[in-house]
């Protein structure tokens, strides 16, 4: 589709043609105009959209990124970006936001765009550093995340193959990046560089968003003067919210009204597409269940997690899968709304019970739709725009009677089992309560209740999902707490995205719960935190133990279950003084141990960033599930070894 359009936009693809290709890759002729009139609505009459400068590539570099509405430039530096830099000195209204290290940069612009919604721009430094930050890109893509990534690149196709920070002999040094980008080049002249970035952020922010990466060689960005041409985002920014076919719709419609009992799957597009509110509304005239199947893992579709049918697809965020029957295993009509995979969060096995159920699917991914979990209909739309024709065909098709008859009849056999499975979630949490070192449910509980009702929660917290089990209610609209957790799992995202939250809305209060072990993958953030003067509050929960992992090690039954040796869990023995390390950048914090002491650090940390620094609460908590309370490690002296004192 992306390509489709660029060639109507280039005028290489008449009104017609585009219809016509559109509907052969499986768009609706319906869908297909609708996605025609937004990109010709996108086309203002504006002379001033197109400027012709005459620039170095480095100042075409910069020229561009304000013409396409960048804002903050999170970057780490390096030698090899030396024109971008210059053109940087003299640019009011472009605010450089520095890391310490590429990983964090990219976590603060992927939650920058989560939170703002616009596309967000990174730069980092030629190939070893393109390199560092696979992992937080990673996670980006996961997440669907629109970010343009640039570095400098040393060219290795003029003289020697071999250069300094330049990638390997035959490769360019985008190659590294394509696993994890939506597309991904190498630009090797000046005048290349704006038309370059246009496509980077267009490509970026075309639903479904993702990373976009561009390597600029050192002598293009130093090359110059050239003459170019400048675009404003007006004109490239193409908004993509076609509406859904009638027929289809209608099809799904009749299919939520006969069903015994419709299983609603939702996504992370639901709220990034604004569809949440219209998703409640359906879900309560209809009495459907609703799973978020990724609400537990990384980050979340935005529905109220308070709806009283509501399922995170385990204990509400608890560590391990609930022990109580899923209610929703029956279900006999399946819709996902903005899904990549309707399979999402369910075993082999429950995907194979579900083989009865009729399935459709709502989305614009067109090229995921599909490809591993098979279904019954697809449904190419915005999420919103089908959710609100999804309402109107329900009500077209049913009168209000009928409706409340088959609403009550679902809640009725619903919402028991899942009121049955908060209760024991309330049960276990209030009996965790009271123990040394503190259990972690009883921190979370803490600070659900200090915390400010509408904050955002950014998570790395791997092994203690921070939701609904410690009383966090999350809202649709803006004036309840949202919940943001890494995409793909990959470590060394917190401390940058509490970081990308809080610029995106400074006035939300931002609490970062992160694992001890999680810390480490990105510690140097607190200087970014201090340098900017961005109040986060951190909140360490310290139990010395990669626990995720080792759940995992317990589970597998072997050997380390047997003797409680897991190899690589412990991370005692030195202990790490978390509130020293952020003190060495300039965050404040403290050191807590018990549940008075507890309370006193919170309203100490509240009190610092309202205030407007960034305050650590470390936490010492106790080990749960698997193997917990093991300390053993291998222990090992390089300074035993020696024969020579040296």
């Amino acid at each position: 589709m992306r390509e489709l359009v660029a060639d109507l936009l280039g005028h290489g693809l008449s009104r017609r043609g585009f219809i016509k290709s559109m509907t052969a890759i499986g768009f609706t002729a319906q869908a297909a105009s609708a996605v025609l009139a937004n990109v010709e609505a996108a086309q203002p009459d504006d002379p001033e959209a197109y400027r012709t400068v005459t620039a170095t590539g480095g100042e075409l570099w910069v020229d561009q990124l304000q013409a396409s509405g960048v804002e903050y430039v999170f970057t780490n530096p390096g030698s090899a970006e030396t024109g971008f830099f210059d053109a940087m000195t003299d640019r009011p209204g472009l605010q450089l936001i520095m890391g310490l290290h590429e990983g964090p940069v990219i976590a603060m612009a992927d939650v920058y765009h989560r939170v703002t919604g616009k596309t967000a721009f990174v730069n980092v430094h030629a190939m070893p550093g393109t390199a560092q930050m696979g992992g937080q890109l990673y996670n980006a893509q996961k997440a669907r995340s629109a970010i343009v990534v640039t570095a400098g690149f040393s060219d290795n196709t003029i003289f020697s193959d071999t250069p300094g920070l330049g990638p390997a002999p035959g490769y360019g040094q985008a190659d590294v990046t394509r696993p994890v980008t939506k597309l991904a080049w190498d630009v090797r002249q000046p005048e290349s560089i704006p038309l370059a970035l246009r496509r980077a952020f267009k490509v970026a922010s075309a639903p479904p968003g993702g990373p976009v990466y561009v390597a600029i060689t050192t002598g293009a960005q130093r090359s110059g003067p050239v003459t170019a041409q400048l675009v404003d985002q007006t004109r490239f920014d193409v908004p993509m919210r076609p509406r859904p076919d009638a027929d289809r719709i209608e099809q799904v419609a009749r299919r939520l009204i006969e069903g015994r009992q419709p299983l609603l799957v939702v996504d992370p597009d639901l709220h990034k597409s604004g569809a949440v509110e219209s998703a409640v509304e359906l879900v309560d005239l209809l009495g459907l269940a609703v799973l978020d199947p990724r609400a537990a893992a990384s980050t979340n579709s935005g529905f109220p997690n308070q709806h009283p049918l509501y399922w995170d697809g385990k204990v509400f965020g608890g560590a391990n899968p609930s022990r109580t029957a899923n209610p929703y295993e029956a279900y006999d009509v399946l819709l996902g709304i903005g899904t990549e995979n309707i399979a999402s969060g369910r075993s082999p096995e429950q995907v194979t019970r579900a083989a009865h159920a009729w399935k459709a699917v709502v989305g614009v991914d067109v090229e995921t739709m599909g490809r591993t979990a098979p279904f019954e209909l697809g449904v190419v739309a915005d999420p919103k725009a089908a959710v609100e024709d999804l309402l109107d065909a329900v009500k077209s098709l049913a009168t209000e009677q009928r409706l409340a008859t088959i609403r009550k009849d679902r809640v009725d056999r619903i919402a028991p089992a899942v009121a049955a499975a908060r209760t024991e979630v309330e049960h276990e949490v209030q009996e965790a309560f009271g123990k040394q070192p503190m259990h972690p449910d009883e921190l979370g509980m803490a600070i659900g209740r200090a915390i400010e009702r509408d904050a955002y929660i950014v998570n790395e917290n791997m092994s203690h999902d921070f939701s609904l089990r410690h009383g966090v209610i999350q809202r649709y609209g803006g004036d309840g707490r949202m919940r943001i957790g890494s995409g793909g799992g990959s470590l060394g995202w917190g401390v940058g995205a509490a970081i990308g939250a809080k610029i995106g809305d400074p006035n939300r209060q931002v609490v970062l719960n992160i694992g001890d072990g999680s810390v480490m993958y990105s510690a140097s953030g607190f200087w970014t935190m201090a340098r900017y003067e961005i109040p986060v509050l951190t909140i360490v929960w310290n139990n010395h133990n990669y626990q995720t992992v080792r759940h995992g090690f317990a589970a597998f039954g072997g050997k380390m279950a047997d003797t409680g040796h897991y190899a690589g869990m412990h991370l005692g023995d030195p202990d790490i003084d978390f509130v020293g390390l952020a003190k060495s950048q300039g965050v404040e914090g403290v050191k807590v141990t018990t549940a008075s002491e507890l309370a006193d650090a919170l309203t100490r940390g509240t009190a610092a960033t309202r205030a407007g620094s960034p305050y650590l609460i470390d936490v010492a908590i106790s080990q749960i599930g698997g193997g917990a309370g093991s300390d053993w490690y291998q222990t090992f002296s390089v300074a035993k070894a020696r024969t020579r004192l040296v």
